[in-house]
């Protein structure tokens, strides 16, 4: 396995770790070329995952690659995680995602307080 393979799966384990231990239930899914439907996908929640584990931040492309992604899924959103120099826990990694997957959070964190 390459270097840049193995930074991506220990990123991409620590991250279901991190959800498991919130009581999240989260697993990993294998490449799927063309189709791949992210790096993590939650089981009770339509969400797809996209890890990264790179010292330049690429945003534009990561958010590209999550909502491809989120389509190939069929989930409601896709999300990137990704690590945080210096930082060990995803607790303290940054979670980046566009204006429409936000407001979509908002309405459903909304739609709870209503």
């Amino acid at each position: 396995m390459s270097k840049q393979r193995q930074k991506g799966t220990t990123a991409e384990t620590a991250v279901v770790q991190f959800l498991e231990e919130h009581g999240f239930k989260a697993m990993r899914n294998p490449l799927q070329g063309a189709k791949d439907k992210g790096d993590i996908n939650l089981y009770d929640v339509p969400v797809v995952i996209e890890v990264k584990n790179c010292a330049k931040m690429e945003l534009a492309e990561w958010i590209k690659e999550a909502e491809t992604e989120r389509v190939n899924a069929k989930a409601r959103s896709g999300v990137v995680w990704h690590k945080r120099r210096r930082k060990a826990s995803p607790g303290d990694w940054y979670v980046t995602m566009d204006g429409n997957t936000f407001l979509d959070y908002l309405e459903l964190v909304e739609n709870l307080y209503s």
